[in-house]
C-alpha cells in the first residue's frame, strides 16, 4: 500500500461517550447532544468553535441534518458517513484528515446508533440487491464458521476451543463490570457462559456482542495547537482503512481462519508509525470482538500472537486486564455494547481514558504510551477494516 499517514499531525483534545445500553427514554437527538456536550466540555471549547463535523451512523439518520438539527449547528459542514461496523471510525478518520490538510482548525467526529427502537441487531439496513451469490445468512452464522475452521487447521479439539471462547467472553464481562458506561456491568461465571443457549454453530448467547443504543464523540485539532486545549492530548499516530475484494465466500482457498483485510490494514497502520512488535509496543488494544472467535482470530491477524498460538495466549491470560497486552479493557463490544455508528469512537474513548490515567478501577498497569483501536464491518472474507494508533506523547 502507498499510504503515507499523518503521524503526529493531529491530536485529540476532547472526548465524550454516553453509557451504552437500552435507552428507551432517550432519542437519537438526546444521545448526540449528550456525547457532543461531553466532548466540547472536555476540550474546553464551545460548539461554535467547531469548524466542521463528521457524523457516523448506519441506520439512525440520513444526511448531516441528523446532527445539525439537535445541536442547532448554524450553517457549518456536517458530513454523514457509513462504513458498516467501522462507521464511527470512518467519521474519525475523515475529521482527522480534514484537520491535517489545513482545511479546518477544529473538527468533531461523532457517532450514534439507536438499535433497540429499530428492532434490528447487527447491520441495521436491508441488504442491497445482488446477483444471488451472497448467502442470506445471519452475522452469528457467518462468524460461527471461524471456530471449527480454526480448530481443524491448528488441531485444537472443539471442547478446548469452546473453553477459549468462554474465556474471551469471561474476560470482557470482567472488564465491563468495572465500567460504569458498559451495557453489561456484571461478571458472568465461566460455567454460565459455556452452558448458554446456542445461537449459531458453537456460538452461544454469551459469545455474541450486545444490541445497544449509544453515542461517542471526539474533538480534534492540529498537533501543534493541542496544548491550547488540554495538558494531556492524544496524538494520532496512524489511521488505516481498507475494503477487501469480497471474494472470500467464493474462493475455495479461503479457510476462515483469518481476515485478510485485517492483516492488510495492520501492516499499513504499523508502517505509518513504526510499530514492529505490537505485543511489546502497545499499552492496550480495543478490537472488534463482535463474536468471541472473532477476537481469537484477530489476536493473530493483528500480530499479537503467532499463527496457531492465539488460543494458548488467551488461556494464559496474555490479554487480560493485568496481562502482557490488555485487550478490550473497557469490556469490548461484548460487554460495553455495539451501537454501530458509535463503536469505533467508543474504542478511542477508552484509549483516551487509559493513556491519561483516568480509567479508574480498570486502569492498566503498564507505562507504555501507544494504544490501538480496530474495527471490521461485514463478514469473514467479505469485509472492511480499520485501525487507529494513538499515543500520549509526540515522536514515539
Amino acid at each position: 500500500m502507498a499510504s503515507k499517514g499523518i503521524c503526529d499531525r493531529v491530536a485529540i483534545v476532547g472526548m465524550g461517550c454516553t453509557p451504552f445500553g437500552e435507552h428507551w427514554d432517550k432519542s437519537v437527538d438526546d444521545l448526540l447532544v449528550d456525547a457532543a456536550t461531553q466532548a466540547i466540555d472536555s476540550a474546553g471549547v464551545n460548539l461554535q468553535d467547531i469548524d466542521a463535523f463528521w457524523l457516523g451512523t448506519m441506520g439512525s439518520g440520513v444526511s448531516g441534518l441528523t446532527l445539525s438539527r439537535p445541536l442547532k449547528i448554524d450553517y457549518k459542514p456536517v458530513s454523514r458517513n457509513e462504513n458498516m461496523c467501522a462507521t464511527g471510525s470512518e467519521s474519525f478518520r475523515n475529521a482527522c484528515y480534514a484537520v491535517a490538510s489545513g482545511a479546518y482548525d477544529v473538527a468533531m467526529a461523532i457517532g450514534v446508533e439507536k438499535l433497540k427502537d429499530s428492532g434490528f441487531s447487527g447491520l441495521v439496513t436491508a441488504a442491497p440487491p445482488n446477483d444471488g451469490t451472497i448467502a442470506a445468512t445471519t452475522a452469528p452464522a457467518n462468524f460461527s464458521l471461524l471456530a471449527p475452521a480454526y480448530a481443524s487447521k491448528y488441531g485444537v479439539p472443539m471442547d478446548q476451543l469452546k473453553q477459549v471462547m468462554t474465556r474471551i467472553a469471561w474476560k470482557n464481562h470482567h472488564n465491563g463490570a468495572l465500567n460504569s458506561r458498559a451495557q453489561f456491568k456484571k461478571e458472568v461465571p465461566m460455567e454460565t457462559i459455556a452452558a448458554s443457549p446456542l445461537v449459531a454453530g458453537p456460538l452461544g448467547i454469551f459469545d455474541c456482542s450486545g444490541v445497544s443504543d449509544g453515542s461517542a464523540a471526539a474533538v480534534v485539532v492540529r498537533a501543534e495547537d493541542a496544548h491550547k486545549y488540554t495538558d494531556h492530548p492524544l496524538y494520532v499516530k496512524a489511521l488505516s482503512f481498507v475494503a477487501g475484494p469480497a471474494r472470500g465466500p467464493l474462493d475455495p482457498d479461503y479457510d476462515y481462519t483469518t481476515f485478510d483485510e485485517c492483516v492488510a490494514v495492520a501492516k499499513d497502520a504499523y508502517s505509518q508509525c513504526g510499530i514492529t512488535n505490537p505485543r511489546e509496543q502497545l499499552a492496550m488494544a480495543e478490537v472488534h470482538d463482535c463474536f468471541t472467535p472473532t477476537e481469537l482470530v484477530l489476536m493473530e491477524d493483528l500480530g499479537f500472537s503467532a499463527r496457531g498460538n492465539g488460543w494458548k495466549d488467551v488461556l494464559a491470560g496474555t490479554f487480560d486486564l493485568e496481562g502482557e497486552l490488555p485487550v478490550n479493557p473497557d469490556g469490548g463490544l461484548k460487554s460495553f455494547g455495539h451501537p454501530i455508528g458509535a463503536s469505533g469512537l467508543r474504542m478511542l474513548f477508552e484509549c483516551w481514558l487509559q493513556l491519561r490515567g483516568e480509567a479508574g478501577p480498570r486502569q492498566i498497569k503498564n507505562s507504555k504510551k501507544l494504544a490501538l483501536t480496530h474495527n471490521l464491518g461485514g463478514a469473514p472474507g467479505n469485509c472492511v477494516s480499520f485501525i487507529s494508533v494513538v499515543g500520549s506523547e509526540p515522536g514515539l
